[in-house]
């Protein structure tokens, strides 16, 4: 059995195709972060810092809501299908807010668009049209994407906001929007046959026991109390940056890129370091006390220019570290066979610190002032970090998958025995309904003995 290096051009394409959505979807929680809770200060009912963090925080409640019917949903109506319902959604959620004079119709307008809740559909569309042994690389590029969109947001949105404003941006976000219906249409490629993916999907009935594995609760708490913190320093942040500096909203670009360019030249050596030399586990610890280290920076410092730019810095080393981290941890450590169900149950882990963050970062600004935003931060990354000192060591594995027709439920669980007895083999699933065979295998013996595994596999597989 040959296992090609290469995708397809059809692969390539739906995966860059729909990487290009997913990335949409992250424009439109992202582009606004720098520059929203300014804007909105200034519309009917603003003044309350508390609706400012509904209205940045509501799209998050509304994927924690929804994320999983619309999944099942394109189970049983077609990907295509309910992708196109959430990019309509969100156009119009981008429409209302644009034309909104008030924060509370900025609100329903972010809850609209976060009704289209429609990431866990691209994903399961990208494995439909995937093949099993590049499916890891073609989620990798979709992580990729939803990092840069971040970094450019934090850029663009600033130069956007001088040249069209905040609702010039909901209505470029309706647009593009608009104009990604076409690329569902005619890029992205239909899949020969649309099925459940283990691996990328999450399955109902085990989400019941992906949330008792204290192991992924420490990571899923973590995920929480990470973009909690995030949506809460985005209420406080371009505050204190206009008042201590004097610089206009729209130059705040000017502080957050130099210092994105900085950490991600500290963050790639020490991701490099972790996964090369199996020391997850302790980069993760040191990011997670650098996170807390930078919350009690901005409680000191908040209200000075460069004690502000300095825990940025330190805030985004961290933070992306632990954001590269998280998803390959939830990875190592997950059941092979529930794969989909632990990403599925971070991504909403994700979104409701989204929502808490948004919530508790507008009220406490509001009612207590900025400095208690980052006590609260402190807090909770005080308690991750004490969960993560409990963590077991992540084992240093590498996930491959691989396509078999004609497997039935004996034949799979003789040929997962067959492969487990191999020396280097860490775990081995069979679906026999997916047709797919899912091992880890230990990353730490060199690249030749790793190879001489994945022959050993290849061949059980190939005399079935």
């Amino acid at each position: 059995m040959q296992i090609s290096d290469k995708m397809t051009s059809t692969e390539m394409r739906a995966t860059v195709s729909l990487a290009s959505i997913y990335g949409l979807r992250m424009l439109g929680m992202f582009l606004i972060l720098p520059i929203f809770a300014i804007y909105a200060e200034k519309l009917e009912g603003g003044s309350n810092h508390t609706l400012i963090g509904l209205a940045l925080g509501a799209y998050g409640l509304m994927q924690v809501l929804l994320q999983l019917p619309f999944g099942m949903a394109s189970d049983k109506y077609g990907r295509k299908k309910v992708i196109y319902v959430g990019l309509i959604l969100f156009a119009i959620g981008s429409v209302v807010a644009a034309m909104s004079h008030d924060i509370y119709m900025v609100i329903i307008g972010r809850a609209i668009q976060g009704a289209g809740a429609i990431s866990a559909v691209v994903t399961a569309l990208v494995a439909d049209s995937t093949r099993e042994e590049h499916r890891t690389k073609a989620m990798a590029m979709i992580g990729a994407t939803i990092g840069l969109t971040f970094a450019v947001s934090l850029v663009a949105g600033p130069l956007l906001n001088q040249l069209i404003g905040v609702p010039g941006i909901f209505w470029m976000t309706a647009v593009l929007s608009i104009l990604a219906l076409g690329v569902v249409k005619y890029l992205v490629p239909d899949p020969v046959h649309s099925q459940f993916h283990s691996d990328a999907q999450t399955a109902p009935s085990k989400i019941k026991d992906v949330l008792r594995d204290k192991q992924l609760l420490r990571l899923n708490f973590g995920t929480f109390c990470l973009h909690g913190a995030q949506m809460a320093m985005f209420i406080v942040v371009p505050f204190a940056i206009k008042e201590t500096s004097g610089m206009n909203e729209n130059q705040h670009w000017q502080v957050y890129f130099p210092v994105l360019i900085a950490s991600f030249a500290l963050m790639i050596p020490a991701i490099i370091y972790a996964e090369k030399r199996a020391k997850l586990k302790p980069v993760f610890i040191a990011a997670v006390a650098l996170m807390l280290a930078a919350q009690i920076a901005f409680a000191l410092n908040i209200h000075v220019f460069w004690g502000i730019v300095a825990s940025l810095f330190v805030y985004f080393v961290a933070f992306n570290i632990l954001e590269a981290s998280l998803p390959s941890l939830i990875s190592k450590m997950a059941p092979a066979a529930s794969k989909g169900t632990a990403m599925g149950v971070h991504n909403t882990a994700q979104s409701f610190g989204m929502f808490l963050g948004a919530i508790m970062g507008g009220y406490l600004s509001h009612k207590l002032g900025y400095s208690a935003v980052f006590v609260f931060c402190a807090v909770l990354m005080g308690v991750w970090l004490l969960l993560a000192f409990g963590m077991k060591t992540p084992p240093s594995v590498k996930t491959k998958m691989y396509h078999m027709d004609g497997l039935d439920e004996l034949k799979a669980k003789a040929l997962a025995d067959k492969i487990g007895q191999i020396a280097g083999v860490q775990e081995v699933v069979a679906i026999a309904a997916e047709g797919t065979i899912i091992v880890k295998i230990n990353n730490q013996q060199g690249k030749e003995a790793f190879n001489l595994v994945e022959q050993g596999i290849l061949k059980l597989i190939g005399s079935k």
